[in-house]
């Protein structure tokens, strides 16, 4: 799958980590629930790693290379739930 242009990749994964972020933070046992500044504050951490992956200049292209940034995602999320917890 080739994209013509590289916004909607940035945007895909701008989307992912902001609901992967929200899953996250929703899952913690908070009575008054998550806040939007911290919501936006770990989707930025959660983006950043899989940016930097999405921008390496690898072999694959198209949409592998936007699957391995979302996976790089969900395992950076994974990784601070259980850290946090």
């Amino acid at each position: 799958m080739y994209f013509k242009s590289k916004k909607i990749s940035l945007i895909i994964l701008g989307i992912t980590s902001l609901v992967c972020s929200r899953t996250m933070l929703v899952s913690f046992n908070d009575p008054e629930g998550p806040n939007l500044l911290i919501i936006a504050v770990m989707a930025m951490l959660v983006y950043f790693p899989s940016l930097a992956v999405y921008w390496l200049n690898l072999s694959i292209t198209g949409l592998k290379r936007l699957l391995l940034a979302i996976s790089i995602q969900v395992i950076v999320v994974t990784i601070l739930y259980f850290s946090l917890r």
